[in-house]
């Protein structure tokens, strides 16, 4: 990444009231974050960073029955899983009304396009890095997601 991109965000960030920013182009990446009022560059690649622990649904209990029900276990289909490698906002389709790019049972290739995810209103392309059928989707059009949440089963 060239100098002079670094230097512009860090610019940017000291002029906003962000505290972190993280930017990937192709292979490299670069976090910049504020601490203690200065800012500090820290080059690292982000399959370092760990996911938000995710909730487990748990059932209402009965106080008439003498027995708690047991939680909710859902299912997720066994297979290959393709995750969001940002969070952002999850798109099914190029533009609202068009066909989303992937559907369940529809066969997809190496480097096909599965959805879009708006990051800071930049539109990511996640494309698929195995060659399968679809099994399932897991999340829906327009909701948000973390970062390595899983998006599709491909089986």
């Amino acid at each position: 990444m060239d100098i002079r991109k670094i230097k512009k965000l860090i610019e940017l960030l000291e002029e906003s009231n962000i505290g972190e920013l993280e930017i990937k182009e192709g292979e490299e990446s670069v976090r910049i974050a504020r601490n203690s009022g200065t800012v500090q560059y820290v080059s690292a690649p982000i399959q370092n960073y760990a996911p938000a622990p995710a909730q487990q649904p748990t059932a209402p209990t009965q106080a008439t029955a003498p027995v708690a029900a047991a939680p909710a276990v859902a299912t997720v289909p066994s297979g290959h899983s393709i995750k969001s490698p940002m969070v952002g906002t999850y798109y099914s389709a190029p533009s609202p009304g068009s066909a989303p790019f992937v559907e369940v049972g529809k066969s997809v290739k190496v480097g096909d396009v599965i959805c879009i995810i708006e990051a800071m209103k930049m539109m990511n392309q996640i494309v698929a890095d195995k060659a399968g059928v679809i099994e399932a989707i897991l999340v829906q059009d327009g909701n948000p997601v973390e970062f390595d949440q899983p998006l599709v089963i491909i089986a």
